[in-house]
C-alpha cells in the first residue's frame, strides 16, 4: 500500500482538555448499544471491542464498526477482580477511520467514550 494514498479523515487541533489521567488498558471488553432512535432490528445490538485507554471521564477503544456520535452503549468496564465486570453507561463522542489494510480486509475504528454518570 502507497504511504501517500492512506486516507487520514482526522482533523488536527489544540485540545484543551486534560488527558494526563488517562491509564492504559489493553483488554477486550464487552458492549451492547441502547434502543437506536431509527428502530433498525437488524442493527448490532453488542459485542466485543478492544480497550486501549480509560480514565474517570471515558475511554478509548477499538471496535470492528463506527457507531452514530451520541449513541449510548453499556460497555462492561474490567475490574481488578476478574470476576467482577462494572456495567457503566458511555456515550461516543467521536470515530475515526484507521486507514490500514486493503478493502478486502477488516475495518476497525478508534471510538472515544464519554462516561455518563
Amino acid at each position: 500500500m502507497d504511504v501517500e494514498s492512506m486516507e487520514w479523515e482526522w482533523s488536527i487541533r489544540d485540545s484543551h482538555e486534560n488527558h494526563s489521567e488517562r491509564a492504559a488498558l489493553l483488554r477486550p471488553i464487552l458492549y451492547e448499544m441502547t434502543a437506536s432512535e431509527t428502530g433498525n432490528a437488524d442493527a448490532v445490538k453488542g459485542g466485543k471491542a478492544l480497550s486501549l485507554n480509560i480514565s474517570s471521564g471515558g475511554m478509548l477503544v477499538l471496535m470492528d464498526r463506527a457507531p452514530e456520535i451520541e449513541q449510548v452503549l453499556k460497555v462492561y468496564v474490567p475490574t481488578p477482580i476478574t470476576i467482577a465486570e462494572t456495567p457503566t453507561l458511555a456515550e461516543v463522542r467521536w470515530t475515526r477511520k484507521l486507514p490500514i489494510g486493503d478493502s478486502s480486509s477488516r475495518i476497525t475504528y478508534f471510538v472515544g467514550l464519554k462516561f455518563i454518570f
